[in-house]
């Protein structure tokens, strides 16, 4: 499985549903499932999109149902069809989304809207970490 730019038609790694481009400020395109909701980016769209205002708006998915699909282990990228790795966010460990190290990663319905929008909650327990 090739990743050809020039014809979009990536599946979703975790349902197997095709995904739709999105795109924020017309510069920046993310891959969303038009099934589960889920995202992806690639290398480098998350952090972009997390630094955009009102980026979160792309995640239109029902958190609830992220949460169901976020059990499912095996996911391959799409780019590449390699298995990606499941692992949590370090400033957010209740975040766990897939990476494939050389393509991107996966989003659950939900849990970008998650990381953009870190708490107090999140900002002390990475403190009391720190000072562990």
């Amino acid at each position: 499985m090739e990743y050809n730019p020039e014809i979009h038609s990536i599946e979703c790694p975790k349902c197997g549903h095709g995904m739709d481009e999105i795109s924020y400020g017309g510069d920046l395109l993310i891959d969303r499932c038009t099934n589960c909701q889920g995202m992806w980016f690639d290398q480098g769209e998350a952090d972009l999109l997390k630094q955009k205002w009102m980026g979160e708006a792309l995640d239109t998915g029902d958190p609830g149902e992220g949460k169901k699909w976020d059990a499912v282990d095996d996911a391959a990228c799409p780019r590449c069809g390699k298995d990606m790795e499941k692992v949590a966010d370090p400033d957010q460990p209740h975040i766990w989304y897939e990476v494939c190290k050389e393509h991107g990663m996966f989003m659950d319905a939900g849990e970008f809207t998650d990381y953009k929008n870190e708490t107090l909650t999140d900002w002390f327990r990475s403190l009391i970490k720190g000072l562990g």
